[in-house]
């Protein structure tokens, strides 16, 4: 049987944003966003839970408090859940690689009934 070792790390940040329509912007509105990260680790090497969560506040801490519009990511893409997962995903997934890791899932929330989730399956 061969074992797998994750660490899961649940963080929130409070951001705004409004959604783009065809006849203009909708209402801003804030959420507190819930990330959940999936963190593999590589030959079995653990890694100092403090470590992992510094470099994903790191990220969230660039953010908060701010309307995701106004990010330069967001000009021309709509802020929606799913876009903020694949952005988060992108922004995370090097960082974790520098720690000798890997971001195997990200889970994004904008609320506690709406996620979106990425998955790195290796095929």
């Amino acid at each position: 049987m061969a074992l797998t070792y994750t660490y899961k790390i649940k963080s929130y940040v409070n951001a705004s944003h409004a959604m783009r329509w065809e006849d203009g912007e909708g209402k801003e509105h804030n959420h507190t966003w819930e990330v959940i990260c999936e963190i593999g680790i590589k030959d079995e090497q653990m890694i100092v839970f403090r470590d992992i969560e510094k470099t994903i506040q790191t990220v969230l801490g660039s953010f908060s408090g701010k309307k995701l519009n106004s990010l330069p990511y967001f000009e021309e893409i709509n802020p929606t859940v799913e876009n903020v997962t694949i952005w988060l995903y992108k922004l995370i997934s090097p960082k974790m690689e520098a720690l000798s890791a890997k971001l195997i899932c990200i889970e994004v929330g904008e609320s506690p009934t709406r996620s979106f989730i990425i998955t790195d399956v290796e095929e």
